[in-house]
């Protein structure tokens, strides 16, 4: 029996020693623990749409990370769904493409356990069109082009009313959707199709309503080529750095958010946007 014991004793002892050794493994295969640390550099594998995320990012990995010992693996992704998907199954650290509303949306639906730091910087949402200059000019009965996202339809559907291109129902506290429209005087046909799709559907539509980082992906400047524009003015959707709730506290994470919201990123924001098409945020 002592024997036995002894046995089952010394096989719990390795598979204890094991799974230390395993789960102490840099941290990579360990979605609470954001980062591998080597040399004294942790890197942070970072979600980011193309522009402007991936480019702030690439300014604080060639300005700043290195001073603060930190080192950028930038991961772009070119549409808004795959970023919290990769966060969630720990594939990246963070990511750095949604603002509240969208955010929010997307934790409710899919039961994401997320947290996130505060705003870095507004893309102004605005309206394009291959076909008019003027809004005044497009006329009734108009195909326009609108995302079929939740957070940013309402987000385009408030810009219009604002506008008074249309008029919305009160639904409270909740989002407006397409069917929340009270009063469409211009009788605009609303054809919904995903974000990233609206840049190339400009030409099949009269107007379309774009994100901002699609917008500059494509070379149109939302302060210079637009109908209209939303204000930067109190505006609610700023982008931010988003986590694992595990990882909110984690030092390097927020060390990296403290460079997002530095002085130098700041001053490339402005630089490098002069005319406002991304605004800092802070």
């Amino acid at each position: 029996m002592r024997k036995t014991w002894g046995a089952i004793a010394l096989a719990a002892a390795t598979t204890l020693a094991l799974t230390a050794c395993s789960s102490g493994d840099s941290g990579s295969d360990d979605a609470a623990t954001a980062g591998t640390t080597e040399n004294g550099v942790t890197t942070l594998k970072v979600g980011a749409s193309p522009t402007p995320h991936a480019e702030i990012l690439e300014f604080v990995q060639d300005n700043l990370a290195a001073d603060a010992g930190l080192n950028l693996d930038i991961v772009t992704y070119d549409d808004y769904v795959l970023p919290n998907t990769a966060l969630s199954e720990g594939d990246i650290d963070a990511n750095y493409f949604q603002h509240l509303p969208y955010y929010t949306a997307q934790v409710e639906e899919q039961g994401y356990d997320f947290d996130h730091f505060d705003g870095i910087h507004i893309e102004p949402y605005a309206v394009y069109s291959n076909k008019w200059d003027d809004i005044d000019a497009v006329p009734d009965g108009a195909k326009f082009g609108i995302t079929n996202d939740p957070g940013n339809q309402a987000r385009a559907l408030d810009l219009l009313a604002e506008n008074d291109l249309i008029t919305l129902a009160d639904t409270g506290d909740a989002d407006p959707t397409l069917l929340d429209i009270e009063d469409n005087p211009k009788n605009f046909e609303f054809i919904e199709t995903a974000p990233e799709s609206l840049v190339r559907a400009l030409d099949d539509v009269d107007l379309a309503i774009i994100n901002g980082n699609y917008a500059l992906e494509a070379g149109l400047n939302p302060v210079e080529d637009s109908l209209l524009i939303e204000s930067g003015e109190d505006n609610p959707y700023a982008n931010f750095l988003a986590v694992r709730a595990e990882d909110k506290d984690n030092a390097s994470l927020v060390k990296l958010d403290e460079l997002l919201h530095s002085d130098e990123v700041k001053g490339f924001i402005e630089e490098r946007w002069p005319d406002g098409e991304v605004l800092p945020a802070f």
